[in-house]
């Protein structure tokens, strides 16, 4: 349920930022900036806080979109550069024959 995980991953992040206030204005910048784009089912900080890295659950057509307003809206509002990593979903690890 792609819908409820994205919805989980919004209300973690809103938790994380207000109730623990382990967020920063970067952090929030993008998930914002997520938040705003249609295809993005959710997105929330990881990792320790403080700064650091957020993961963007995207449908891929919504993929290009997502880079560009990235692209656009996070030097606008923290006057920082960053990266993008883009991963694809794997059945994960098994067995080599």
């Amino acid at each position: 349920d792609l819908v409820r995980f994205g919805e989980l991953m919004n209300q973690s992040h809103i938790g994380l930022r207000d109730e623990y206030e382990v967020s920063c204005p970067e952090l929030d910048a993008l998930v914002e900036t997520a938040w705003g784009i249609n295809g993005v089912i959710g997105s929330r900080m990881t990792g320790a806080g403080f700064g650091g890295c957020t993961v963007s659950l995207v449908i891929e057509d919504a993929l290009t979109e997502f880079i560009n307003k990235v692209n656009e809206e996070y030097p606008k509002r923290t006057g920082l550069q960053h990266e993008i990593y883009i991963f694809k979903a794997e059945d994960g690890a098994g067995t080599i024959d």
